[in-house]
């Protein structure tokens, strides 16, 4: 009963467009990408969908596992099973791989021992991990959802650029509005995860959840939640839950990929996305010998080696963090350099012709000749991009004096709050929303 007064007032709040304190509407993806304090952006909000299916999910932030009684996922389960490969887990959650006994010839195609790409165990797609057209940067950020991203997304929409976003699932349920900006404003977003760990230290069934529940989704039963449009009606799984798609694409946390993980990826219909340059963002105050000096020599390493034709043949990718306010910095204060350097910058997948990033057939986006000649500059809801003459493909094959932007570097950067569904404010919010929702049943009052 609390649930469904609760559920009636933040309906409420949503129309009205505050929250209550009259601060801008923390309930739809349009009022949260209009925040321009970031301090007020990484305020931890309630969002309905995501409060009322905690239960659904693992722990957030914690290592995933099958939740107990989700028959949806054993079933799930038990169909990919049979094809993956017998190998032993490494290390652990944390990247300790001291002491591993690990054959010299790389037996498991391991990207972390030896960087491999090709699988070695039959039936497993090729890795993504260079662009097939020449002089094009694949340009995707590691990582978020960030609260406080709307400086950056609004610098890449003023830029009309396009890129690809592996979200994390645990911050996804933290940050679910967020998530939807992604899709609304036209980015390829795929998934990184549930708890950003170490995924070849994963147990089978552990590795298949930290991925089921970051994007999957069934045909079968679940709760339907409306959702303003035009997200429509949702899944149980977290990007499904937080932004209304189900994604075919997912980088490994810290590359960390083998043949094991690889089939657990392809039975859930996901292309495992890695990188051939490293901007190193990530490690500034986490590792005392990187600096943004370190960074900055990364970034214009590669653009020297694209100076000097290494590209000219076939395309690259480098890795790019919206981690944080620094990081998210860093890739605006570049962006200028490598514009000048490829002669396209775009999503991964458009540079494969992948049309459909989706599993619903609802969004599609340009192929790699309709993306570059402005015919397709962003996915379509409900439409088709195809032009006329034009060829559409999926699943391509793999082949062989600046100018700083800074963001405000005092922001938070995760929700503890939210992932309990209690933030707004100190929880004043969570307040208004039962005293609108007792008033919308007792007197019938009005939001608008």
């Amino acid at each position: 009963m609390l649930k469904a007064i609760l559920a009636i007032g933040v309906a409420a709040i949503s129309l009205s467009g505050v929250d209550g304190q009259g601060t801008p509407d923390r309930m739809t993806e349009k009022g949260e990408s209009s925040i321009k304090d970031p301090n007020l952006e990484c305020q931890p909000y309630l969002y309905e969908p995501v409060a009322s299916a905690l239960a659904s999910f693992p722990g957030i932030w914690s290592g995933a596992t099958i939740v107990d009684g989700d028959t949806n996922a054993l079933a799930k389960w038990a169909a990919i099973q049979p094809n993956v490969p017998d190998i032993p887990p490494k290390g652990t959650l944390q990247g300790n791989f001291d002491g591993l006994n690990y054959g010299s010839d790389d037996p498991d195609c391991w990207w972390t021992n030896t960087k491999c790409v090709k699988p070695k165990a039959s039936g497993i797609p090729e890795d993504i991990w260079i662009m097939p057209e020449p002089r094009t940067l694949g340009y995707g950020f590691d990582d978020g959802p960030n609260c406080s991203h709307n400086a950056f997304y609004d610098y890449l929409a003023s830029q009309n650029q396009k890129a690809t976003m592996f979200f994390i699932g645990s911050n996804v349920m933290d940050w679910p509005l967020e998530t939807q900006r992604a899709v609304a404003d036209g980015h390829e977003v795929c998934i990184h995860g549930w708890s950003h760990q170490y995924m070849t230290a994963f147990q089978n069934e552990d590795a298949f959840a930290e991925l089921y529940y970051s994007a999957y989704f069934f045909d079968g039963p679940f709760p339907i939640i409306k959702r303003p449009k035009p997200y429509g009606i949702i899944g149980m799984q977290a990007i499904k839950l937080g932004a209304g798609v189900t994604p075919t694409c997912w980088r490994p946390p810290f590359g960390d990929v083998d043949d094991r993980i690889r089939a657990i990826a392809n039975g859930l219909g996901l292309r495992t996305m890695l990188w051939q340059y490293d901007s190193q963002d990530w490690q500034v105050g986490v590792t005392p010998d990187i600096t943004s000096e370190s960074v900055d020599h990364e970034y214009q390493l590669m653009i020297d080696d694209a100076k000097k034709g290494m590209f000219n043949t076939a395309g690259t990718i480098m890795l790019f963090h919206e981690l944080d306010d620094y990081t998210m910095s860093e890739a605006m204060k570049w962006y200028p350099k490598l514009k000048e350097s490829f002669d396209h910058i775009l999503p991964v997948g458009v540079g494969y012709n992948v049309t459909q990033p989706y599993v619903e057939d609802s969004i599609t986006q340009p192929n790699f000749i309709q993306y570059t000649s402005g015919t397709g500059s962003t996915l379509l809801r409900n439409s088709s991009n195809t032009s006329p003459g034009s060829t559409v493909t999926t699943g391509s094959t793999t082949p062989g004096g600046i100018t700083e932007v800074r963001l405000d570097d005092t922001v938070k950067k995760t929700g503890d709050a939210a992932r309990l569904g209690l933030g707004w404010n100190g929880g004043a919010s969570v307040v208004a929303a039962l005293l609108l929702g007792l008033a919308f049943i007792f007197f019938g009052l009005s939001a608008h």
